[in-house]
């Protein structure tokens, strides 16, 4: 039995590789991008107005107060989306403009309307009335403020969120060079797995296939479904392998029949093959019979995780998404921080994944509260929580007010965080 940290370590030194594809920037949500992405144009493309108001030049008020006021004429109006003039203007002259306008060249600086005097009067003025010095650049929006053309605008590596598509279609952007989803297929096992609703007591409805594909949009993975293995499948197992390592599928997933029982077949199968990395048996809790191998000289991995939907289901999060992680060039993915809500004691040698719920106090803390029932089937508890706790090995006793690292279940804390 191998520690955690050593088993991760394991798992990044049996990376495959992950192909590329362009698509279209409305098909990447939640894709990681290959390359880092830069802003095509500036943003804004070019000064432009940030209220609604009347410009002028500011030279044009520089000595003007309430005794000497100046008369400004309106030459019309600018809208939004209206192409800019090239004309000269005169000084004292004044244009209404519209939020997001093109500046004009000649004038620099912006009114806001409410602050308008109208002359002859407001219904139909043909007229500004400035009394006062006026300051440069009020209320202009410039070009490039936000991005210059060629500015990083995404990071290689990064999981692409509807922010990231506003930002690309914003700045012309129309398709991106992305990670390929790894196929994943999932194998279910054992005699008593049932796939039917109405079940006898000595049956178990059919879950963690059901759970994990349900991920798939989540963490970034195209799924199969690869039916249930019985108890006495060894053979067909075997074969499917073996057709599965001809065909595009990167990672073989198993629930069950991976510990020590006399149809816990999984890891005889799996040890007739050519293996470059191998582990089974971890020192976690839920979860501890995981088994992990590459097959050698092929781009395939299989994680063969317990059968227990609470183990598989830690399983998947804390080894099977870290490997897709790597696989996807993704940086590592940071815990986060909250303070522990009561005391918790665990084996010292252990890591723990144990089923949370996380708070935040009326002073702002990030409160964690660990959850009765962490017995590995116990459903009941896992729907209460909203995120995993993990409690690292080489300490037993953790007290009040302890910070812990916490994952959320079901999305990459880095969507968040």
């Amino acid at each position: 039995m191998i520690s955690y940290k050593r088993s991760i370590n394991i798992l990044k030194k049996s990376k495959i590789r992950i192909g590329d594809e362009i698509l279209k920037v409305t098909d990447c949500l939640n894709r990681v991008s290959s390359n880092n992405i830069l802003s095509k144009t500036d943003n804004p493309a070019g000064n432009n107005a940030a209220f609604d108001g009347y410009i002028v030049n500011s030279k044009d008020t520089k000595n003007l107060n309430k005794k000497n006021n100046k008369l400004f004429k309106i030459l019309g109006t600018i809208a939004a989306g209206d192409r800019p003039s090239k004309k000269k203007f005169k000084k004292f002259q004044t244009f209404e403009i519209m939020t997001g306008s093109i500046i004009p060249k000649g004038f620099d600086t912006i009114i806001p309307i409410e602050q308008i005097n109208f002359y002859p009067n407001k219904r139909k003025p043909k007229y500004i009335l400035i009394n006062n010095s006026i300051k440069k650049h009020q209320h202009i929006r410039f070009k490039g403020s936000d991005y210059k053309k060629n500015d990083l605008l995404i990071k290689k590596g990064t999981i692409l969120q509807p922010s990231h598509i506003l930002a690309l279609k914003s700045l012309g952007i129309t398709s991106v060079k992305v990670k390929k989803k790894p196929n994943i297929i999932f194998f279910s096992t054992g005699n008593e797995i049932s796939n039917q609703n109405k079940i006898p007591e000595w049956k178990v409805r059919n879950s963690n296939s059901h759970y994990i594909q349900s991920l798939n949009n989540n963490f970034l993975f195209d799924f199969t479904n690869g039916g249930i293995l019985r108890d006495k499948h060894q053979i067909k197992f075997e074969k499917e392998i073996k057709k599965i390592s001809k065909s595009k599928v990167d990672i073989i997933i198993t629930s069950g029949a991976v510990s020590a029982g006399k149809f816990d077949f999984i890891p005889t199968v799996i040890k007739k093959f050519k293996l470059s990395n191998y582990f089974k048996s971890v020192a976690i809790r839920p979860g501890k019979p995981i088994l992990f191998a590459k097959i050698k000289g092929k781009p395939k991995v299989i994680f063969g995780l317990p059968g227990n939907p609470i183990s598989s289901a830690a399983c998947f999060r804390f080894f099977v998404y870290p490997y897709l992680q790597e696989i996807l060039g993704l940086e590592k993915e940071k815990p986060l921080k909250a303070v522990l809500k009561k005391p918790f004691n665990k084996k010292i040698n252990f890591t723990r994944f144990v089923k949370s719920k996380i708070n935040t106090t009326k002073n702002g803390k990030i409160e964690i509260e660990i959850l009765k029932g962490q017995e590995s089937f116990k459903i009941q508890s896992f729907i209460k929580s909203n995120i995993w706790t993990l409690l690292p090995s080489r300490k037993s006793k953790f007290k009040k007010g302890d910070i812990v690292d916490c994952y959320f279940p079901n999305h990459s804390n880095k969507i968040l965080i």
